[in-house]
């Protein structure tokens, strides 16, 4: 090792990044070395430091590996929701949320709400923040899981989707009630929730009351059973019926068209 030039030094060093699969060592392997020399930094802590480097971008890689599996419609954090509109959801709340216990404890969140009171917003908050504490998330509608399920049990894969639903940390269920079910796809979707029972975590999304959610499942049966899985241990937020996206519309009508 004495005998290495600094030139042999550095491509020795990225051909073992490769072979051990550190690609920020191998990239910043000789920006590091250069700033150890120039801030007088052992070789102890010069080697902490590019290692801390490939943990830090690994567990960043991981965080949008995440992100990307759970399947968002789009990206929406709890830091951007508008509190002001929602009044019955305080801050505390949210970072109580946020920090995920709930969902080491496998318990339920219920969004209650009208069309544009800020339901999606918050389900899809909640599993960003998850899948940024290295959770695997899922995120779907009603309307989508189920025909992803009846397709599953066409094909005979019906066990192997439930089973994959059943090893997220998190399910986010979105648009519950928006569209009725039938029979079929009502059980279907209950294999998932039975699943996940008390085991692991699921957030649901709805514009519709307890009260309503018959009208989805068609059997009273069905429906009553969901609810007691859905509301047992759960944590439920209510974020009203003045829509947030409707009254900022109206806002931006008001204001005019800007200046030319």
């Amino acid at each position: 090792m004495r005998g290495l030039t600094e030139e042999a030094a550095g491509v020795a060093i990225g051909a073992a990044a490769r072979v051990l699969h550190l690609p920020t060592v191998r990239a910043s392997a000789d920006e590091l070395a250069a700033a150890a020399v120039r801030d007088r930094v052992t070789h102890r802590a010069y080697l902490a430091e590019l290692l801390s480097a490939e943990v830090d971008d690994r567990e960043a890689r991981r965080r949008e590996r995440l992100i990307a599996e759970a399947r968002f419609p789009r990206v929406k954090r709890l830091a951007e929701f508008d509190l002001g509109a929602t009044p019955s959801i305080g801050p505390a709340v949210l970072g109580t949320l946020a920090q995920g216990a709930w969902i080491a404890a496998g318990e339920p969140v219920v969004l209650l709400g009208d069309s544009g009171t800020g339901k999606t917003h918050l389900l899809i908050g909640l599993g960003m923040a998850a899948c940024e504490r290295g959770l695997r998330v899922r995120y779907a509608t009603a309307a989508a899981l189920v025909n992803e399920l009846v397709e599953a049990e066409d094909e005979r894969g019906l066990s192997k989707v439930v089973g994959r639903y059943g090893r997220l940390d998190l399910l986010c269920l979105d648009e519950l009630g928006y569209l009725h079910l039938d029979r079929r796809g009502a059980e279907l979707l209950f294999q998932v929730l039975t699943e996940r029972d008390e085991r692991a975590s699921i957030a649901v999304a709805s514009n519709a009351p307890f009260s309503e959610w018959g009208q989805t499942f068609t059997d009273p049966r069905l429906a009553a059973a969901v609810v007691d899985r859905l509301t047992f241990r759960a944590h439920i937020l209510e974020t009203g019926t003045a829509s947030y996206r409707l009254r900022t519309s109206q806002g931006k009508r008001k204001e005019g068209p800007p200046a030319a």
